[in-house]
This record gives structure tokens, C-alpha cells and sequence, in this order.
């Protein structure tokens, strides 16, 4: 501190203090100014780019909110406050210091002009990339796909996915440029190999494009030649009279159908010419199996149709023909007409003939579309309501037998017969139940079991009655027996000798003979 203080000549030496003092102020003096210039400048950039609506425009761009204003303006700010730093250090002789942030600021500053060339060929393509999304939007409005798509195929608007494609491809192609002015070798080569694999895809795209685009127009075309050839032949009037597509519409849904099948063969087709095989080859195979399988659906469908068209006119002629026979007048003769309401039998009939006719169509359009469980399952049924037919059939025959024999049986003049009658008509009813059951296969085991029960009950019943009705006479029949053996005992020896003994024999003489005279 004397060192500083007291001079040789013991004097106060203010240059000296000032030649050591001015380093320290100065390189306080360029902070601060460079602080404050910094602050200016940085809020500066921050009010032009607010300005310039940065913020907005890029979160519109992007999609996603982003404050690009306020990362810009702290770089800046940042930037010209270690220049201050650095002024300050070599001011107070610190290379050691400054060197480090020195040459960082040099390589910084070399690298603004790229920066700034990057940025504004990035900035070109982002531009370049708006205009054609905004000119590719309008020319697609203008087309109006979507409206076209929606109708036809049922697909969602695709027009603003196509442009956003359009525009991110044009950003990708404007990568490689802006990596290369950077230097970013190690993200230049990647990128640049995903580009070239992208141009070079391109032509494909266009290919693809073109096929769905004729694929869509003959697709059309092909749809509204069908729909005016099925209008031209009025399948749809004859369809409402048998009472088929009353609610829709045959010409549009076969028009549909083939415009469909159309659409999804050009889809392959444009799938193998972008070289995807992983859909090209599943789709191609499911193409094939449909293809096949058309004329199995519509030949099931034809048989479908045929066989409810002939059903229906044969169960009519055979309900007007049983109608004429007085058929319908049965169910009030065997008592049954109670069950069946207002129903007529012959419209019963018509309705078992139009079911089971459907039920073997079916059966055999589900062997036509390789539908073989379908198929037996439907057989068995058809099996099953046969004997439940069958079974049906004797119920009514065996309950009308036996009204009629409780009715013969009730004319007679017995004093029990009404009580006769109902016996008989319960009997007959019984067995007729059983032999309709076990017609119609339900719980074949039980009917028998039962069957054979009631058969045997009734045996027994009759046995013990006829035992214990007839004891008196089957006693009087045993004791004439035993009063006839013992007279039999008590007669004569002789008696029984004559009659036991043989008959003599009766010896007759022989005839005389002629004697010569």
C-alpha cells in the first residue's frame, strides 16, 4: 500500500493512480454501454418482429404456439452483452480470459452470413411452399373433390390433407439447402438420401395419382350405365310387387356395388405402382377372392329370388285351391278353431309352403357361397320341422278320430254312455299324443317310459278291479266245480266199469252157399 501511497519523494502522484485506475473504469464503462446498447437493440428487434406479426405467422405455419419474438431478441441480447465482455477483459489485459470468448465470437460472427443465407433460403422455401398450398386449396375447391368424394365413396375431405402434403414436401426439398449452407454434414446426408428417396418416389406418386383418378372416372361411367339399364328394365317395379327393396333402391345399390369394386381394383393397381407390396399383395389376394365369389353371390342371390317368386305363386294357388275344397271349415269340425283365431288353414298351408320353399333356397345358397355349417344347421331344422309337420298331422287326425268314436259311442243307449265316451275319447287322445311326440322326435325315451307306464297302470287298475269286482262269482265258479267233482266220485264201480270197459265185438254169420241139386 506504501508502495502506491508514497512516492520516493514522499509526493501524491495522481497520474500514477490514474494510469492504474483507467483499465478498471474503462472496462466498467464497456459493460456498461454494452448492456445498455444491448437492451436496446435486443427490445429493438423484439417490437419489429411484434411488429411483422412473427409470432402469429409461425404458429399458423406450424401449428403450434411458439414466442420465436423473445428467443431472437435474448440471442441478440446475449451476443452483444459477451462482446461487451470480451472488450472488457482485453481493456484489463485478461487474454486468458477473453481469448476463449473471443475466438467463440469470431466463429460466431463467421458464421452470421451463413446463418443469415440459411434463414433466407428457408425463408424462400417457406414462402414458396404458401403459395403453392394456398394455390393447390383453390384449384382443389374449384374441383370440388371432396364434395364429390363425400357423394360418391363416403370418404372425408381430402383436399386440405393434399395441400398440407404438398407444402411440407416443398419444405423437404428446401432442407438439404438450408443443412448445406449450415455445414451440417451430419444431418446433410441423411436428409439428403430421404430427398432423393422422395424425388425419385415421385413419379410413382403421379402414376398412382393418375390410375385412381381414371380409376374414379371409369368408376362413374361404368356406374351410370348400370343404373339406367337396371331403370330401363324396371327391376325395381317388379321387385316392389313381389315386396322385395320396398324401402330401397336396386338400380343405386348395384350401381354402388360395381362402382365400389371398380374403386378397389384401381386402389391396387395403384398400390403396385408404388411398389408397396405389403398392401398390394393382401389387397390383390382379397381382390381375387371377391372376383371369385361374385358369381356364387349372385347366383345365391338369384336363387333367393327364384325361390321366394315361385313359392309365393305356388303357395297362392294351393291356398285358393284347399280354400275351394272347404278346407278352412276343418279346425271348426275337429274343434281347433279356437287355437288358430281368424286364420284361415289354407293361408296356414300358403305360409309352411313360402317357409320351408326359403328355408331349402337358403340351405342351398349357403352351399353355393361355401357356407357348409350354415348349411347343416338349416338341413336339421328343415328335418326337425318335418317331424313336428308329421307329428302336427297326427294330432289332428288321431283328436278328430276321437271326437268321432266318442260321438258314435255317446249315441248309444246305455246308461253310461257319456261316461264311455269321454273313456274312449281320453284313451284314443292318449295314444295319439304319444305316437304325435314320438313323431316329432321330442324325448323319444320319455313318451315310451311313459307310454308304457300308463299302459301298465291301467292293466294293473283293470286287474285289481276285476279281482276284486268278481270274487263272488269266481267263488260260486270253484264250488259248482268241486260239487260236480264229488258226484262224479260217489257213483256205482259198475257203473264206471261200463263205462270204461271196450265195447264187444258183434260177429255176424257168413252168407249161405248154393248147393247143386
Amino acid at each position: 500500500m506504501n508502495e502506491y501511497v508514497n512516492r520516493p519523494n514522499g509526493q501524491f502522484d495522481a497520474m500514477y493512480y490514474w494510469d492504474q485506475f483507467h483499465p478498471i473504469l474503462s472496462a466498467v464503462a464497456i459493460l456498461l454501454i454494452g448492456w445498455v446498447i444491448a437492451l436496446l437493440v435486443a427490445g429493438a428487434i423484439k417490437k419489429l418482429l411484434q411488429k411483422l406479426g412473427t409470432n402469429q405467422k409461425l404458429s399458423n405455419a406450424t401449428g403450434h404456439r411458439s414466442n420465436i419474438e423473445s428467443i431472437v431478441s435474448r440471442i441478440v441480447f446475449w451476443i452483444i452483452l459477451v462482446i461487451a465482455v470480451i472488450g472488457a477483459l482485453n481493456v484489463l489485459n485478461l487474454n486468458s480470459i477473453s481469448g476463449p470468448f473471443s475466438n467463440m465470437i469470431q466463429q460466431f460472427l463467421l458464421f452470421v452470413p451463413q446463418l443469415l443465407a440459411a434463414l433466407a433460403v428457408g425463408f424462400i422455401g417457406w414462402i414458396v411452399a404458401n403459395l403453392v398450398k394456398v394455390g393447390s386449396q383453390k384449384l382443389l375447391d374449384k374441383t370440388q373433390l371432396d364434395e364429390k368424394l363425400s357423394s360418391d365413396v363416403g370418404v372425408s375431405p381430402i383436399s386440405e390433407n393434399i395441400s398440407n402434403i404438398v407444402y411440407w414436401l416443398i419444405l423437404l426439398l428446401f432442407l438439404p439447402i438450408v443443412l448445406s449452407i449450415l455445414g451440417l454434414n451430419g444431418l446433410l446426408y441423411p436428409v439428403q438420401n430421404m430427398v432423393n428417396v422422395a424425388v425419385s418416389y415421385l413419379p410413382n406418386l403421379f402414376i398412382a395419382g393418375v390410375i385412381i383418378f381414371v380409376g374414379y372416372i371409369l368408376a362413374k361411367i361404368v356406374r351410370g350405365i348400370v343404373e339406367g339399364l337396371v331403370s330401363s328394365l324396371s327391376i325395381q317395379q317388379q321387385a316392389e310387387k313381389l315386396g322385395l327393396f320396398k324401402n330401397g333402391n336396386v338400380a343405386r345399390l348395384l350401381g354402388s356395388f360395381v362402382f365400389a369394386i371398380i374403386i378397389f381394383t384401381a386402389l391396387i393397381v395403384a398400390f403396385e405402382a408404388l411398389g408397396i407390396d405389403a398392401i398390394s399383395q393382401p389387397a390383390t389376394a382379397m381382390l381375387h377372392e371377391v372376383m371369385y365369389a361374385i358369381p356364387n353371390i349372385i347366383a345365391a342371390g338369384l336363387i333367393l329370388i327364384l325361390a321366394y317368386v315361385v313359392s309365393r305363386l305356388v303357395a297362392r294357388l294351393v291356398a285358393e285351391v284347399l280354400a275351394g275344397t272347404g278346407v278352412d271349415n276343418v279346425p271348426a269340425k275337429v274343434d281347433l278353431q279356437r287355437f288358430l283365431g281368424n286364420t284361415k288353414l289354407s293361408d296356414i298351408v300358403g305360409y309352411l309352403i313360402v317357409f320351408f320353399t326359403m328355408l331349402f333356397a337358403v340351405s342351398e345358397a349357403a352351399n353355393r357361397l361355401g357356407f357348409a355349417q350354415i348349411s347343416d344347421l338349416i338341413a336339421m331344422f328343415i328335418h326337425f320341422g318335418a317331424n313336428i309337420l308329421l307329428g302336427a298331422v297326427i294330432l289332428v287326425i288321431g283328436f278328430w278320430l276321437a271326437n268321432v268314436v266318442a260321438n258314435v259311442v255317446q249315441r248309444g243307449e246305455y246308461n253310461s254312455s257319456r261316461w264311455l265316451a269321454n273313456l274312449v275319447r281320453v284313451l284314443i287322445m292318449g295314444l295319439v299324443v304319444a305316437m304325435g311326440l314320438r313323431a316329432m322326435g321330442i324325448a323319444d325315451s320319455i313318451v315310451n317310459l311313459a307310454f308304457g307306464l300308463t299302459l301298465g297302470a291301467v292293466a294293473v287298475a283293470f286287474a285289481l278291479a276285476f279281482g276284486l269286482g268278481g270274487r263272488q262269482p269266481a267263488e260260486r265258479l270253484l264250488s259248482d266245480l268241486l260239487d260236480k267233482a264229488k258226484k262224479e266220485a260217489e257213483k256205482p264201480a259198475e257203473v264206471k266199469a261200463q263205462l270204461v270197459a271196450p265195447p264187444t265185438p258183434i260177429i255176424t254169420p257168413p252168407p249161405p252157399t248154393d248147393t247143386p241139386e
